[in-house]
């Protein structure tokens, strides 16, 4: 386990979240739909904020900046994988890691790892 990971945090909320959820006497999968409920929250106050940074309402004009927006988005972020450790405690970050695999590999060019170097020179042409 490396220090600072952030994973280590999500699961730590991941789990208290549940013992609190479990305390009200919430079922498992209740837990998970108020969770994903959650995200659709803080998605929408990214929207929000993103709609204050336009002026998009003439009510409330300019009412957000641009970190507000991005803090939005960790929020988002955040909720997000806390939704998807207290789905799969055992596995969340190589689930996560395994589908980003997956989803971005239309998008990114496939390349081949270098092949191992032998220790002889190393030849370039210019």
């Amino acid at each position: 386990m490396r220090d600072n990971d952030p994973w280590d945090t999500i699961r730590t909320l991941a789990t208290r979240f549940a013992e609190f959820d479990a305390e009200r006497g919430l079922a498992a999968e209740e837990q998970w739909t108020l969770q994903v409920l959650k995200l659709s929250e803080e998605v929408g106050e990214a929207a929000q904020a993103v709609i204050g940074v336009r002026a998009a309402n003439p009510r409330k004009g300019r009412s957000h900046d641009w970190e507000q927006v991005q803090e939005e988005v960790v929020d988002a972020v955040i909720t997000g994988m806390v939704a998807l450790t207290r789905m799969r405690p055992d596995d969340a970050p190589e689930f996560f890691a395994s589908v980003l695999a997956r989803k971005s590999a239309a998008f990114l060019p496939h390349t081949d790892p270098p092949p191992p170097h032998d220790g002889g020179p190393v030849v370039t042409s210019r």
